[in-house]
């Protein structure tokens, strides 16, 4: 089972930001990280999962109308009288650059389904092969179409599908969006798992304090694996590397 971390080290510490990124690319075994990002209004590629900034930061309205430097202005606690900062995904490869001569990943969630950010498929494949990872890079939306549009631009980039149902996940793969992998909710493994043998399955969990691991105890990863996932994206990744 590879383990990822979920918008980095999000139980520990605040999601999507430096900080959380720094602590996971720091743990052995770790397959890689998971973030999301969406533009600003002048155009930037932002590390936010939030469609709005309400909830992480102290600002309050959607990340598609403040500018970078907006953006950037607005601040996360961190807790002991630190803050961070929204991050650039270019901030965060610059971060990662050392681990991914390793083979570390980076599976980069395009937040899109809610508000479809104009040019943010060009922008990021664009960013990532002039960086030479497109090795090091896997793609994720819940939107079949913008996969659809990114397999068009880089036919050689990994791709997985998001849904919550991993039936709606193959239902759209096997639709034509381009992705090759399986990205739903741990518990929406509705299908057995002789179906999904030759697709990687990352499934995510959900909520910053982990509320669906057993009280007291740990995720049972054997028989995750039974049922045919062989990725996990976990807050806590540090428990489990």
């Amino acid at each position: 089972m590879k383990i990822w971390a979920h918008r980095g080290c999000s139980q520990m510490y605040p999601e999507n930001t430096i900080l959380a990124f720094e602590k996971a690319a720091a743990i052995e075994g770790l397959a890689g990280i998971e973030l999301d990002i969406q533009l600003s209004r002048d155009g930037h590629m932002v590390v936010c999962h939030d469609e709005r900034v309400d909830r992480t930061t102290d600002g309050i309205g959607e990340v598609r109308g403040f500018t970078l430097a907006e953006l950037k202005g607005l601040r996360i606690e961190a807790g002991g009288g630190r803050t961070e900062r929204i991050p650039t995904i270019e901030e965060v490869l610059d971060l990662l650059e050392p681990k991914f001569a390793g083979g570390f990943k980076l599976n980069i969630e395009l937040k899109n389904s809610n508000f479809p950010y104009e040019g943010m498929e060009e922008r990021i494949v664009e960013l990532v092969q002039e960086r030479g990872l497109q090795g090091n890079v896997i793609y994720s939306s819940f939107s079949a179409l913008s996969l659809e549009k990114l397999r068009r631009i880089d036919p050689r980039a990994e791709i997985g599908m998001l849904d919550t149902k991993v039936s709606d996940c193959l239902f759209k793969l096997k639709g034509g969006c381009g992705a090759n992998a399986l990205h739903p909710f741990w518990r929406g493994i509705d299908l057995p798992a002789e179906q999904l043998r030759g697709y990687a399955v990352r499934a995510w969990l959900s909520g910053h304090l982990y509320p669906e691991r057993p009280t007291g105890g740990r995720l049972d990863l054997a028989a995750l694996e039974g049922r045919g996932i062989t990725d996990l994206f976990l807050n806590e990744p540090e428990v489990y590397c």
